[in-house]
């Protein structure tokens, strides 16, 4: 995390900040606030830390002061009503990122163009952005999470595949983790390459598509169900074992791989300790 957000800062010629000494900082803010830990699986105190300029002056250049500060926050269940597939809406026109921007960087700019489409979204039934690229629709993002599409390619082999870091993509915390993961199970082949909505729905009509799923900081995984694109809902198949499941196996099991480290069921180098 403090590398990538030093990656970050880079691109906006903020200066550079030591991130072993962050993370003792952070670890003595958890301290101060421990009384704001909330207990109990799925609740935590979510940390941010953020760097803004400060010079005094009002301009388009690089900037001579800036401030680095954390803000610590209780949350409950990223999911209030329960862990529960969401719907996507593939949009065509807008773009979350390009090549030569700053997609790939931890900044408010990726978020704020997001706004808009996601509310056209939602008034049309679904619940997150399928965020594509290009004439043959490259996957990218789906709302503000990283995608994971779990199928059977045109090899016959069966993969997970997530789309690479072209300079268009978050190189996500939780993405790394789930490649990890994923690749020392040594259960089916694991891919960072170019996916378009064209192979997908072909997948889909072929019976190839397994699952398909979001991971991010804040929800961790997130299953979807299914996907509009050009005028056609496709359904994305969830546990064929268990009809009732709103998770896949594959994003289930990552699902609770993830939480067991998060919350010390299961020891891991990922975990940082605050005594």
């Amino acid at each position: 995390n403090m590398e990538r957000m030093n990656r970050s800062v880079e691109r906006l010629h903020l200066p550079q900040f030591d991130g072993e000494q962050a993370i003792e900082c952070i670890k003595e803010l958890v301290r101060t606030d421990e009384r704001w830990v909330p207990e109990g699986r799925g609740y935590s105190l979510y940390i941010r830390p953020t760097m803004i300029a400060t010079e005094n002056t009002l301009g388009v250049h690089r900037a001579n002061s800036a401030l680095f500060y954390v803000i610590t926050s209780p949350c409950g269940p990223y999911f209030p009503t329960g862990f529960k597939a969401i719907s996507l809406y593939c949009d065509e026109t807008n773009v979350r990122a390009w090549p030569g921007g700053v997609g790939d960087r931890k900044m408010g700019a990726n978020y704020a163009g997001s706004v808009g489409p996601q509310v056209e979204a939602e008034k049309k039934g679904y619940q997150q952005v399928l965020w594509t690229i290009g004439e043959d629709h490259e996957l990218m993002e789906v709302g503000t999470m990283n995608l994971f599409v779990h199928w059977r390619n045109e090899a016959g082999e069966e993969e997970l595949v997530t789309p690479p870091l072209d300079g268009t993509i978050l190189p996500g915390v939780t993405r790394d983790s789930v490649l990890e993961l994923a690749r020392g199970w040594g259960e089916f082949k694991v891919s960072e390459r170019k996916i378009n909505m064209k192979q997908i729905s072909r997948a889909s009509d072929e019976g190839r598509l397994l699952e398909i799923f979001g991971a991010g900081t804040a929800c961790v995984v997130t299953p979807v169900s299914r996907i509009h694109f050009k005028g056609k809902d496709y359904v994305v198949p969830l546990d064929p074992a268990n009809p009732e499941s709103q998770a896949g196996p594959v994003a289930g099991r990552i699902y609770k791989t993830l939480m067991d480290i998060q919350y010390g069921d299961v020891p891991s180098k990922w975990s940082v300790l605050v005594n």
